[in-house]
């Protein structure tokens, strides 16, 4: 369970990242090596699932989406300097439950 927990963190990291990476790159005019950096970036968030021992794509991607949510506001929060309000928070917990529910609620 560790194991998959660092696998999401670290995609997570590299999807916002490297996304960040070409945002600012395109959006605030820094040079283009923001966005080569950002794109091997994003190349290797594409590579970090597949270590997941997950058998399902769909499931574990969707499971990365909460995760990423939740992942996105602390990055808006640490880097951006956006603090997250009460909402923000109330969501992130929703996502993480559902993530939760979606790996590990018992199957049949």
């Amino acid at each position: 369970m560790i194991y998959t927990i660092f696998l999401f963190i670290l995609a997570g990291i590299a999807e916002i990242g490297g996304g960040y990476l070409i945002w600012i790159w395109l959006r605030e005019g820094k040079p283009y090596w923001y966005g080569i950096i950002g794109g091997i970036i994003l190349i290797l968030y594409g590579i970090i699932p597949t270590f997941q021992k997950f058998p399902s794509f769909g499931r574990v991607y969707a499971a990365y989406g909460g995760v990423f949510i939740i992942l996105s506001v602390l990055w808006g929060w640490g880097v951006d300097k956006k603090t997250p309000d009460t909402y923000d928070w109330i969501g992130a917990v929703i996502c993480l439950v559902g993530v939760s529910i979606m790996l590990w609620g018992p199957r049949h």
